[in-house]
C-alpha cells in the first residue's frame, strides 16, 4: 500500500509542477476524490487563498438526494463550483486533476464546470 501511495504522490507532484509552469498566473481548479465524496476548490496560489469551494457534503446537494460517489454527483459539484467561481469574478482557471485520471467523476466535474461558465 505504501508503494501505491508513493506513486500517487509522484503523479500529483508531476501534475502540479506542470500546472504551475504553464498556468501563467491563472487560478487553479483543484479536484479531490475520496471513497464517498468529491470536492472542488478554486485556489489562488500566489496569495494562498481559496476563492470558491464545493463538495457533495453540502446541504444543497444532499437535499437533491445526490449520491456522493457517482458521476451525476460530480456533475452537480462542477455546476456549483462554476457558479460560485463566476460569482467571485473568476472565469479562467487551470484544471488540476491531481493524481486522478481524466475520466469518470473527474471528467464529469470538468465538463459541468465548463458548461457553468469556467474556461480551461
Amino acid at each position: 500500500m505504501a508503494n501505491a501511495t508513493k506513486l500517487a504522490d509522484r503523479r500529483k507532484a508531476r501534475t502540479r509542477f506542470r500546472i504551475r509552469k504553464l498556468a501563467g498566473g491563472r487560478l487553479r481548479l483543484s479536484v479531490f476524490r475520496s471513497n464517498r465524496h468529491i470536492y472542488a476548490q478554486v485556489i489562488d496560489d500566489s496569495k494562498g487563498v481559496t476563492l470558491a469551494a464545493a463538495s457533495t457534503l453540502e446541504k444543497d446537494l444532499r437535499s437533491k438526494s445526490v449520491k456522493g460517489c457517482d458521476t451525476e454527483a460530480a456533475g452537480q459539484v462542477g455546476k456549483l463550483i462554476a457558479e460560485r467561481a463566476v460569482a467571485a469574478g473568476v472565469k479562467v482557471v487551470v484544471f488540476d486533476r491531481g493524481a486522478y485520471r481524466f475520466h469518470g467523476q473527474v471528467r464529469a466535474l470538468a465538463d459541468a464546470a465548463r458548461e457553468g461558465g469556467l474556461s480551461f
